[in-house]
Formats: structure tokens, sequence, C-alpha cells
């Protein structure tokens, strides 16, 4: 049976951006973004973090620091009876420095290809479903899988789900 996703950017909406997040003792939650997390699971919604990690091809961390953090928010959120269904990110970038991760993606927003992916793994009510973002290239790749964005920019984001749902 399909039921509709929440797909939420991580950086500056979940957690605040504060340039290239990927030590757990760096990461601080945004007001309300546990609570909303736990809103859209009590809710039946599907929740799912897609983030562009171009860090890893910047060199500045590698990809299993990305997967070790996004371990730590699974187990916090845990904590308060919150879960994502699944983490989506993209390591690469157009003018990576190192050339493994030197591609334009399908998967770097603002293409849909991680929502696309996440679309061909769960049973996703497309019509449903809404994305999260803080920058425009977000609400691009929503509208590129036929999804509706929502610009959050600031304040609590358990608030401003709630005001959406």
């Amino acid at each position: 049976m399909k039921r509709p996703a929440i797909f939420f950017d991580r950086d500056g909406v979940l957690n605040e951006d504060c340039g290239y997040v990927f030590e757990i003792s760096k990461l601080k939650w945004i007001d309300g973004a546990r609570a909303a997390v736990k809103v859209a699971n009590d809710a039946g919604y599907f929740v799912f973090v897609i983030t562009n990690q171009s860090g890893v091809a910047r060199g500045l961390y590698e990809e299993s620091h990305v997967e070790a953090l996004h371990e730590w928010m699974a187990n916090d959120l845990a904590g308060i009876g919150a879960h994502i269904d699944a983490f989506e990110y993209c390591p690469y970038h157009p003018e990576a420095p190192i050339e493994r991760y030197r591609q334009a993606s399908y998967r770097r927003k603002p293409a849909p290809g991680m929502i696309n992916d996440l679309l061909d793994q769960f049973p996703v009510d497309v019509g449903r479903s809404i994305l999260i973002g803080d920058k425009l290239t977000d609400l691009e790749a929503a509208q590129a899988a036929g999804i509706k964005g929502y610009l959050f920019r600031d304040g609590n984001l358990e608030h401003f789900l709630k005001s959406i749902l």
C-alpha cells in the first residue's frame, strides 16, 4: 500500500548548516527538527533525508564520515521514538578536486536522482508527498520529481511542518 513521504534536506533543515557538517560533535539539530520527524512518523509518512555532500568530493571528509553521522542521527532520533526510513546523499561534484568524485551526477540536487531512487525503492504516494529544503535547488529537485516543495528558512521545523500538514 502506498504512503506519502516527506523528503527533508539535511543541512539547514534538520541540522544547522555551519559548512560541511561531518563531525558528530558539531551537529546541532534545528529547533523542532527531531519532533518534526516524529510528527511525520506518527502521521504515517515515510521520512527520507536527501543531501548533497560535496565535502567528500572536495576532500574535506570521507563517505564513511557521512554514513557515521547519519547512523548517529538515526540513533539519536530513536531515543524519542522517531526514525528516518532512508538517508540518501550525493558525494559528487562536477568540479571536484578528487577525480573519482568529479562528475555531474543525476543524484546531485537540483537533479531529482536521490528522490527518484527512493521512489523506486519504496511504495510512495507521490501526489501526497512533499520536500522541505532550504535552497532553491532543493525545490527544483522536488519539482523535477513531481513532488511539492516547501522552502524552510529558519524557525521551528516542527511548527513549520505542522502548518503544511
